[in-house]
């Protein structure tokens, strides 16, 4: 399956399903044995040496045909009672009848059983900045939170990933550190966004898509675009038909706030709803003046929508056929700029957190398919660098880490909401 068609979706099939292993799995035949395969495979990346690696089987259930029953199984047509049919790693069927008993048949009881979760958006920062984040640990998290698959951002690694011999070596390194699927996306700043054989070269060597920022991106060798780079490599894109990821902020002076740096407010009042605004206008009117024709994967996909004012400008520029797609994140989902006290640097992140009104707006998108996408844009950040002594938002990294929070975040969100 290509990745490329996968950026829709926030819950996406994968050939195995996951379930959260509660203590009811303590009662199963199986329990003893899963346990001894678990402290296989963690002894086999403590000390790889220790161990003969293809003797470790890919899965925690070391028998090679299984049933998993649950009445809560997550299927296209909705949450219902089901039998999952495993063989060779591989589900060959999926049953509504769950009348049935053995010693390799692990009853769930109403424990979700679902395919695993796709995060399209985060940041591992490996290589350059394991001090930040790594490979190992955050794809451990993404497995501990239900995450499957995920696409690492082209930056904050250092070097960044922008021409084909530094996405190369992240495939490598992910090749073999990771503990779940890694794709990854790679940057178009102004040092490419006219080289279209540079462009060409990343796609041809596995590059889902391309990300840009039009605000600065914090990070000095990630510089962002302007609507002259965007304009230049619009046609390559709709042509090769990638998506382009975008994070929509146009930033401008904005009158300087006279409170405290510890105060969220003071914050909030410098990164305002008119940035992504702003941003999203140039995009869609940059989209509409160029003429090449779109291959079937391309996308204009606007990252971690924090404003909900602009999903009417997004909804038209979708009824009139451009190619647009949007996602959020769960702490946009999840939290408000009440929740946050002075100093709760945490929370900080760009665009920022807003009112209670917009969360509700930005939640009752997702339930309606304006908001297609939700993802973690996970972004570690070493405690220094989030300022988390000084509690200074206007010093601290704009970042929220939360990978393992993705699935139980939306889903607790939307849950709330009636979702």
């Amino acid at each position: 399956m290509d990745l490329r068609g996968l950026l829709p979706l926030v819950i996406g099939l994968n050939i195995a399903a996951v379930a959260v292993f509660y203590s009811r799995f303590a009662e199963t035949d199986l329990a003893a044995q899963v346990k001894t395969q678990i402290e296989t495979v963690l002894e086999s990346f403590i000390n790889p040496n220790s161990i003969n690696s293809k003797s470790v089987s890919c899965g925690l259930i070391p028998v090679p045909e299984y049933i998993l029953l649950s009445s809560r199984v997550v299927l296209p047509n909705g949450i219902q009672p089901a039998a999952i049919h495993i063989s060779g790693g591989k589900i060959i069927k999926v049953s509504s009848s769950t009348a049935m008993h053995g010693p390799e048949v692990i009853d769930f009881k109403d424990s979700v059983i679902m395919p695993g979760v796709i995060d399209v958006h985060a940041h591992l920062n490996e290589p350059g900045r394991e001090d930040w984040e790594g490979l190992t640990t955050g794809t451990a998290a993404a497995a501990a939170g239900g995450v499957t698959t995920l696409v690492d951002m082209p930056l904050n690694s250092f070097p960044v990933t922008t021409v084909r011999s530094r996405l190369e070596e992240k495939q490598m390194l992910a090749e073999k550190k990771s503990l779940v699927n890694v794709a990854h996306w790679a940057g178009l700043t102004p040092d490419n966004a006219a080289d279209h054989q540079v462009l060409a070269d990343l796609v041809a060597a596995g590059a889902l898509g391309f990300k840009s920022f039009m605000s600065p991106s914090g990070i000095d060798d990630f510089p962002n675009v302007g609507a002259a780079d965007i304009a230049a490599a619009l046609p390559f894109l709709k042509s090769a038909g990638v998506p382009y990821f975008v994070h929509a902020e146009f930033v401008t002076e904005v009158p300087l706030s006279e409170g405290l740096p510890t105060s969220y407010e003071t914050y909030l009042s410098s990164r305002p709803p008119k940035f992504e605004q702003d941003a999203i206008e140039l995009l869609i009117k940059l989209l509409d003046e160029d003429n090449t024709t779109a291959a079937p994967g391309f996308v204009l996909h606007i990252a971690h929508l924090s404003d909900s004012g602009c999903l009417p400008l997004i909804k038209a520029a979708v009824d009139r056929g451009l190619p647009v797609s949007v996602e959020t994140c769960a702490h946009y989902l999840s939290f408000s700029s009440h929740h946050i006290a002075d100093g709760q640097t945490l929370f900080k992140c760009a665009p920022p957190i807003r009112d209670e009104p917009n969360r509700k707006a930005l939640l009752s998108a997702v339930l309606d398919g304006r908001i297609s996408v939700v993802t973690s844009d996970h972004s570690p950040a070493p405690p220094s660098l989030k300022q988390l002594d000084t509690g200074d938002f206007i010093k601290a990294w704009g970042g929220i880490s939360g990978l393992q929070y993705l699935l139980p975040a939306t889903w607790t969100a939307l849950k709330a909401e009636g979702g």
